[in-house]
């Protein structure tokens, strides 16, 4: 039984059009632009809008929480944008995993660049990077962890970074931060769905339980075995059980409970997105290229 009364997201911020013209503005000073997503929704993670921005430049793609996404669907996207002529890395901004490959792709990439610029009499060229991508996909993360410093200000929520700013990685490399940018509308409701499932989104803007209703009843139609474990489910406890029933479910076996006996099916939906967001119920890919 499916919900049909699923939230219309859309969240596009002052700051982000802001931001669209600085990139479009700054762009010129760049060798190469290096895209942060989510590897657990690619497509939903990745800005339309970005092709026509950053024009003709290279592109680096950086598949990032390859932790918490399902280890062979992270294949398939590499394959898929190796297929475009785009190289993509899986990382793990937090812990550093896959990291060591960055430096070397964007000199790979830009190997004709730098010969280039020493042709042109540079005696030691500096190569460019800009990095883009929405909020809270772990760019500040990155930074920190590339930089090899904490100037860039890293919390578990969108939005924090507001201003660009420049960071020097080596002596042939300089690297430009930018503030998550999103789009202005998002013409399939499901990209906003799992933006705000992965937390692209402030939950302060959402129905927290719509929310949480909607991702349970995902979760019911491939559960994972961590899912069912953690909260001592068989399949058939949750067949035919829409995700009202099921955030019930959660909010009873919790003890999420007050007065009357009623449950606290608001604190439950904050339980089961934040435990999805930690990658307690198992490495979740919602998007698979092709579909």
């Amino acid at each position: 039984m499916e919900n049909q009364n699923k939230q219309y997201i859309q969240w596009f911020p002052g700051h982000m059009t802001k931001t669209r013209r600085q990139i479009q503005s700054d762009i010129k000073l760049i060798d190469i632009v290096v895209e942060i997503i989510d590897a657990r929704i690619p497509v939903s993670s990745s800005n339309p809008d970005l092709a026509e921005l950053i024009q003709n430049k290279p592109k680096l793609v950086l598949l990032n929480k390859c932790d918490k996404a399902n280890r062979n669907a992270t294949k398939q996207w590499v394959d898929y944008y190796s297929k475009l002529e785009i190289k993509a890395i899986p990382v793990d901004c937090k812990s550093g995993k896959g990291l060591n490959q960055f430096v070397p792709s964007v000199r790979s990439i830009l190997a004709d660049k730098f010969k280039s610029k020493q042709a042109k009499g540079m005696k030691n060229p500096i190569l460019r990077v800009m990095i883009v991508g929405i909020p809270n996909v772990g760019k500040s993360s990155f930074i920190n962890r590339i930089a090899k410093q904490t100037r860039a200000k890293v919390e578990d929520r969108p939005g924090v970074t507001r201003g660009n700013q420049w960071y020097t990685i080596s002596k042939d490399l300089e690297m430009l931060d930018t503030p998550g940018v999103l789009w202005p509308k998002f013409d399939d409701m499901t990209v906003g769905e799992h933006l705000a499932f992965t937390g692209a989104i402030k939950d302060n803007i959402l129905d927290i339980e719509l929310l949480a209703v909607d991702f349970l009843e995902l979760m019911m139609k491939h559960p994972t075995q961590e899912f069912l474990q953690r909260f001592k489910l068989t399949e058939s406890d949750i067949k035919d059980k829409s995700g009202y029933d099921m955030l019930a479910v959660v909010g009873r076996k919790r003890g999420m409970l007050i007065s009357g006996g009623e449950i606290d099916t608001e604190r439950a939906a904050s339980l089961v997105m934040d435990e999805y967001r930690d990658g307690k119920f198992g490495n979740i890919t919602l998007e698979y290229p092709g579909e």
